[in-house]
């Protein structure tokens, strides 16, 4: 396989963009954070008293996007024309999905990932005085649109 983050002397290098297409390109990502069901209770109720936890993980995992290309090297700094984030509260864990979307010549699944991570990372922050168990997890790229590589989909049975 050929990298283009490998230049011919081996050394890492920033992959050179400038003759891609700009193209629509969507990203969705996914994750999850486990929690004792004390803790997930105290959340949806409002009673982690560092505040609104939801709330807060949306807004982090959307500046947390907005600043990959500050904390992943090789990541390109991409104009973001939309990032979402959304939660499902389940019996003892909260899933986290990111949709990022973009008209750029690279992609933003790292934008997408991110997004994911901060806003579990962020949750994980908020409610560490009352569980330190908290696992997160099950952090992955759902599905992907766009650019010279085009459609890529995660199998359901991974």
């Amino acid at each position: 396989m050929n990298f283009t983050h490998i230049d011919e002397n081996g050394n890492v290098q920033m992959v050179d963009v400038s003759n891609k297409d700009i193209t629509l390109r969507v990203a969705k990502a996914h994750g999850k954070i486990k929690m004792k069901k004390e803790t997930l209770e105290a959340i949806v109720s409002g009673k982690i008293t560092k505040g609104n936890v939801l709330t807060t993980a949306k807004i982090a995992g959307i500046m947390g996007a907005k600043k990959t290309s500050e904390l992943i090297p090789m990541c390109h700094n991409i104009f973001i024309s939309k990032i979402d984030i959304e939660f499902k509260i389940n019996e003892d864990n909260i899933e986290i999905f990111s949709f990022a979307k973009t008209n750029s010549q690279t992609g933003i699944e790292m934008e997408a990932l991110t997004a994911v991570n901060i806003a579990a990372l962020t949750i994980y922050d908020m409610c560490k005085a009352v569980d330190r168990e908290m696992e997160i997890t099950e952090i992955y790229l759902l599905e992907k649109s766009g650019g010279k590589s085009g459609h890529f989909k995660r199998s359901e049975n991974k």
